[in-house]
């Protein structure tokens, strides 16, 4: 009977022991952890990542009014029945709705016509991109207003805008504001703002650093960058800038 249960426990023991030294080596084999852990592809930036990525926010924009649109003039559908009658009617539209243009303001309170350069796609970056927009020299911290009434639609930093926002009006062209020193006090997204507010002072911030301060403009029609100058050659000189006030609630202009 002694004899029966010492053999008993050397069988246990040595199952435990070699259960133990089993799952050892096991612990020590190298497995092949390829399937479980797929490489992540390392992600560059490119140059035109900052226009990606503001160039869909615009497009929602865009959507947004233009579904608002719709919904106020449903008539947009042109009425007439022949090509003459239609293309006057398409006419007539495209003034009306760049009129607004013709009235807007130079970006930068204090420059006139004759201080504006046209930059408009200068080579950079030793010319493997072009330049979206015009360059509007001034002293760092001078005033920034909008050139046209509108709604903030972006405020934030880019790579190589800096500190910049967006400007969107209720037409869909929309206007790009960079290398701020800093935004004007109280800004937000989705806020109203009138021609000649306050939205900003000229810097040197993004990839502008080692440059003059300035304020990078840009114009954005139909998604599409165009040219600034002309449309800047014959807008409004800023004598001085509006800024925002709370008003019971809600916001004024002073």
């Amino acid at each position: 009977m002694i004899s029966y249960r010492a053999c008993r426990w050397r069988v246990s023991v040595f199952g435990v022991l070699g259960s133990a030294l089993f799952l050892s080596a096991c612990a020590s084999i190298p497995f092949d952890r390829t399937a479980e852990s797929p490489t992540v592809p390392v992600i560059t930036q490119s140059d035109d990542d900052d226009w990606d990525q503001l160039n869909a926010q615009l497009r929602a924009d865009l959507n947004r009014y233009n579904s608002r649109e719709i919904v106020r003039k449903p008539t947009i559908a042109p009425n007439a029945t022949n090509a003459k009658a239609r293309d006057k009617e398409f006419a007539d539209r495209a003034r009306a709705l760049f009129a607004p243009l013709s009235s807007m303001r130079i970006p930068v309170v204090g420059i006139q016509q004759r201080d504006l350069s046209d930059s408009w796609h200068d080579p950079r970056d030793g010319g493997t991109r072009v330049h979206k927009g015009i360059d509007i020299f001034a002293p760092r911290g001078r005033e920034i207003v909008a050139v046209a009434d509108g709604i903030l639609s972006y405020i934030g930093d880019q790579p190589k805008g800096g500190h910049c926002l967006w400007l969107t009006t209720e037409s869909g062209t929309s206007f790009y504001y960079a290398h701020l020193d800093r935004w004007a006090p109280g800004l937000y997204e989705g806020m109203e703002i009138q021609a000649g507010d306050l939205i900003g002072f000229v810097g040197n911030t993004g990839n502008a650093k080692h440059t003059p301060s300035h304020l990078h403009f840009g114009i954005n029609q139909n998604d599409e960058m165009v040219n600034p100058y002309p449309l800047l050659a014959r807008a409004l000189p800023t004598q001085h800038a509006r800024a925002h006030v709370e008003l019971g609630g809600g916001f004024g202009t002073r």
